[in-house]
């Protein structure tokens, strides 16, 4: 899943099942490395492979997509909850929601990344 190619695969595969050659012909790859993407696809159970005579056609296997939906799921709630923990934090630390801009904040905070004008002056006096 991780590779651009297999989730390009598996997009093409959602709207039916395709023979390698015509899957192949939509990437500017060989036919043997898409067959390679489409290995690596089948062996992690996310195609299944049927054999039509000497064509073998590839269609989206999607149940096990559902876990990997489940599993990034609980990351966007993780995600939602940081964010808003961060937005609370910075509406304290300004006094009022709404009132913090990221140049005051990350100026006037001790150990931000940004130096504040008083150490600007003193590296320019060294």
């Amino acid at each position: 899943m991780s590779d651009p190619t297999r989730r390009a695969i598996l997009d093409r595969l959602r709207s039916g099942g395709a023979p390698v050659a015509e899957i192949a012909a939509g990437f500017r790859m060989s036919r043997p490395a898409v067959s390679k993407h489409l290995r690596v696809l089948r062996q992690a159970r996310l195609v299944r492979e049927q054999r039509s005579g000497r064509q073998r056609i590839y269609r989206l296997e999607p149940a096990p997509l559902e876990g990997v939906l489940k599993w990034i799921e609980s990351y966007r709630v993780f995600w939602q909850q940081a964010l808003m923990n961060l937005k609370r934090h910075l509406e304290r630390a300004s006094g009022g929601e709404g009132d913090a801009t990221p140049e005051r904040g990350a100026a006037e905070r001790p150990g931000s990344a940004e130096p504040t004008r008083a150490s600007e002056r003193r590296r320019g006096d060294e």
